[in-house]
């Protein structure tokens, strides 16, 4: 499945795995950011999560995908040669440990693999 976030508002996983919209202020100049996200799934899903993060223009999501790893979770990274914009994958690599850093077709693989094994 595959769920987009509303503009201005951002996504939170609750513990039952229902999600809510938050309007509070915004995170990394970002709402929705993905940090917020990344962050209450960790707390909910721990080491079944897997974070994927791909491009974008500023250091939104590093501290997401630290949570998702301190959490035991597996942190997938865009490679950044392959980004549109690189600057967000960058970021994610040089702080936080990154399980695979993958190019697109790697990706589309990675994600199809994770559904088969469902």
């Amino acid at each position: 499945m595959i769920y987009l976030a509303p503009a201005d508002y951002h996504v939170l996983i609750e513990q039952d795995g229902t999600f809510s919209l938050d309007d509070s202020e915004k995170v990394n100049y970002s709402r929705p950011s993905i940090d917020v996200t990344f962050e209450s799934a960790a707390d909910v899903y721990g080491s079944s999560l897997v974070g994927t993060l791909l491009s974008g223009a500023n250091a939104d999501g590093t501290n997401g995908l630290n949570a998702i790893k301190r959490a035991g979770g597996i942190v997938v990274v865009q490679q950044p040669e392959t980004a549109q914009v690189a600057f967000m994958p960058q970021q994610a690599i040089l702080s936080t440990p990154v399980d695979f850093i993958l190019n697109v077709q790697e990706l589309t693989r990675f994600v199809n693999e994770l559904n088969d094994a469902d």
